[in-house]
């Protein structure tokens, strides 16, 4: 049974294409929610004072298809039958559509959180999950909790402050809010272009993004001394 290989069924995979269907097919509304909340992130008075970039992109349909069939080999290998189909697809997948705000240094997030909060109870949004910091680096790691945000560690050497919120309207979708440095938008983007979707990269490869990891990380922490430095400077000017 450990070396059998686990195939989909025509009837997986019509539901993999009905459930990607139905996605395409509701589209706009998560269009129209990004850009909504984005709207309400991004001029809020008191938030927009730290945010240096913001975005969204909606779940390319071949990208959401593989991930569909990543995700029903997974749970067939542990023996679950509870797949997803175009009636759980908006509750099962959170990342449908995504948003992204950069920001110049890591103290920020002590008061962006507590921020982007008070926009998203301001405007009925739901927090569903989050905010959950993913990072490698033990002293950063350290810092988030700090600032009351719980912690995952990831060997991919990924960091970035993930949100789940679901839409204030009548069907029910929801979209993944990520805050992060705009150094770690570097490793982020190149390491997303290299190894989207399911790309078998070479040991070399992942050695030099590991590497490249460190840098950015080096980066973010040299742009955190700079602000401190510049703000012990005028607290004794």
């Amino acid at each position: 049974m450990k070396n059998q290989k686990i195939s989909i069924s025509m009837i997986e995979n019509l539901q993999i294409d009905e459930a990607v269907q139905h996605y395409v097919d509701n589209k706009h509304l998560f269009e129209q929610f990004a850009e909504g909340l984005i709207l309400h992130l991004g001029k809020d008075p008191q938030l927009c004072k730290y945010i240096h970039f913001i975005k969204f992109r909606l779940k390319d349909r071949e990208h959401l298809r593989n991930k569909l069939i990543r995700i029903l080999l997974q749970e067939k290998a542990k023996g679950n039958k509870n797949h997803i189909t175009k009636e759980n697809i908006f509750s099962k997948i959170n990342d449908l559509a995504g948003i992204r705000i950069l920001h110049l240094h890591t103290d920020q997030i002590e008061h962006m959180n507590p921020l982007i909060i008070k926009v998203l109870n301001e405007h009925k949004y739901k927090l569903i999950k989050g905010p959950i910091a993913t990072c490698w680096d033990i002293e950063y790691e350290q810092l988030f909790k700090r600032y009351g945000i719980k912690t995952e560690s990831r060997y991919s050497m990924y960091t970035s402050i993930h949100y789940v919120i679901e839409a204030n309207q009548k069907t029910k979708i929801t979209a993944e809010l990520q805050v992060r440095t705009m150094m770690e938008e570097v490793w982020g983007e190149v390491s997303h272009m290299i190894t989207y979707p399911d790309r078998i990269i070479s040991h070399t490869c992942e050695d030099q993004l590991k590497i490249l990891a460190r840098f950015t990380s080096g980066c973010t922490r040299l742009v955190d001394c700079i602000f401190k430095t510049s703000k012990e400077s005028l607290s004794h000017s």
